[in-house]
């Protein structure tokens, strides 16, 4: 089997909206994704021969799911009232709603499963928070980055 990681980076604001501490408040975070993914044979033939996946393939659908939240505010829909809505959206300011808490926990089962709707057998998908703190899903793997 042939295991292959790669991985993308945004920086994006949230809060944890029902916690009682510091992360209920708006914050930002530079969130790092790290995908692995396997495969069982290399490409044979062609212009990716010897490859289980062309790198730069890999890297880039990666980036088109994690570009979607970079310098956006993410919160949690419903936790919000429609007025603070409105006046992010007045000021042009930039948010995502989710519908799950946005955690490490929730994001890396989020990142992993946008990531295998794209053909990839992914093994584990990472989410740090920050350089030393990190969440990880997988379905019946574990591992470490």
């Amino acid at each position: 089997m042939y295991y292959l990681k790669s991985e993308q980076s945004f920086d994006s604001a949230h809060f944890l909206s029902d916690y009682q501490g510091k992360c209920r408040n708006i914050h930002g975070h530079r969130w790092r994704v790290v995908i692995e993914i396997k495969s069982p044979v290399l490409q044979s033939q062609g212009p990716y021969k010897g490859m289980a996946v062309d790198f730069s393939k890999l890297k880039q659908d990666i980036k088109e799911e994690t570009g979607y939240f970079d310098h956006a505010l993410i919160l949690e829909a419903g936790t919000l009232k429609k007025e603070v809505l409105n006046g992010l959206t007045e000021g042009n300011f930039r948010y995502v709603e989710v519908e799950f808490t946005p955690t490490a926990e929730e994001f890396s089962k989020y990142f992993y499963y946008k990531i295998k709707k794209k053909g990839y057998e992914v093994v584990r998908a990472w989410v740090y928070e920050t350089p030393h703190n990190c969440a990880s899903y997988g379905e019946d793997s574990c591992g470490t980055v």
